[in-house]
């Protein structure tokens, strides 16, 4: 049986009710999961949410009752969705910042990187994010510095490019909290 080194940490993933990218949340959680760690899903709206490739996931809880001191980190999941769902949604901006400022890991993959880049957390920080117009201009206007690498970690700040990158952006994750664990 594998070591539970996340035993008594509790992760919070957030999904878009719509669109989100499978295996940017499936991977990681499963990894986490595995690890020992509680995981629970938010979304910004109630009932199931639709993954791209198919994955129908029920969130845990609504995203505007999640509380960011509950949580020994935040990741933030990609997909088409996201620009609509997340980029702009004040409480994931609020969660974020919170995370950050409690010196607490804050992680995002694919296009959700804009998140933590609107949300002031990137600012002359090393990220990387899903390459696209919006994504990139996002990431510059606040401040970040782009990667162009699968997975990028600045501090506790762990940023991934898309949906090749989950399994190392989750391995990379849970080293990251094992850091910090008592």
């Amino acid at each position: 049986m594998a070591e539970k080194r996340l035993a008594g940490t509790r992760i919070l993933m957030v999904i878009a009710p719509d669109q989100f990218r499978d295996e940017e949340l499936l991977t990681p959680k499963q990894l986490l999961t595995e690890a020992g760690a509680t995981v629970q899903v938010a979304s910004t709206k109630s009932g199931e949410a639709k993954g791209m490739l198919g994955a129908k996931v029920t969130p845990d809880l609504l995203l505007a009752d999640a509380k960011s001191s509950d949580y020994q980190g935040v990741v933030v999941v990609g997909g088409m969705g996201s620009p609509e769902y997340l980029w702009n949604d004040s409480k994931l901006h609020e969660i974020v910042r919170e995370q950050s400022k409690e010196n607490k890991v804050v992680a995002s993959i694919c296009l959700s990187g804009a998140v933590l880049a609107n949300a002031g957390v990137l600012k002359g920080k090393k990220a990387t994010v899903w390459p696209m117009d919006e994504s990139l201009k996002a990431l510059s206007d606040g401040g970040a510095q782009y990667q162009e690498q699968p997975v990028v970690q600045d501090g506790k700040l762990i940023t991934a490019n898309g949906p090749e990158a989950a399994q190392k952006f989750g391995e990379t994750i849970i080293a990251e909290l094992s850091k910090v664990k008592v």
